[in-house]
């Protein structure tokens, strides 16, 4: 016995003619919106927010960012600047800048070890990863 699998399933109906059911909606409320901005405030005023509403209805009926509809990308716009936001890290300018401007300058410059040898930055990384490496390989033979 032989089903019929289902293809081409992220492509809408076409239910208003050329358009699907999303479009028409936003053709048909926009198409509103702007009637009503003509009746309340004539044609001389209402001139600019009838453009505006009319470019908006057309922008979500036609314009397609990423082949996605634009109400996902205004969706997770609004989302985005409703959350919380997580901020790691932020400079500070308080009255220790100068001092920590010297400790990264002698940073930079390169530590010193044990016996006065100086320890740039690929070199310190070199040792730390050797550190953790033979750590992990004692930890492996202990279990």
């Amino acid at each position: 016995m032989q089903f019929k699998v289902p293809q081409f399933l992220e492509i809408e109906d076409k239910i208003f003619g050329p358009f699907t059911f999303s479009q028409f909606v936003y053709l048909a409320g926009g198409a509103g919106l702007c009637y009503v901005l003509f009746k309340l405030l004539g044609f001389l005023f209402g001139a600019i927010p009838i453009l505006l509403v009319a470019g908006f209805a057309l922008a979500l009926t036609f314009y397609r960012p990423n082949s996605k509809p634009l109400v996902n990308m205004l969706e997770s716009a609004v989302k985005y600047s409703m959350q919380d936001k997580l901020y790691i890290w932020k400079r500070r300018k308080n009255k220790n800048f100068k001092k920590q401007e010297s400790l990264a300058s002698k940073e930079k410059e390169g530590a010193m070890d044990q016996n006065n040898i100086r320890l740039t930055g690929s070199k310190l990384q070199d040792l730390s990863w050797s550190l953790d490496v033979l750590d992990l390989q004692k930890e492996d033979k202990n279990q």
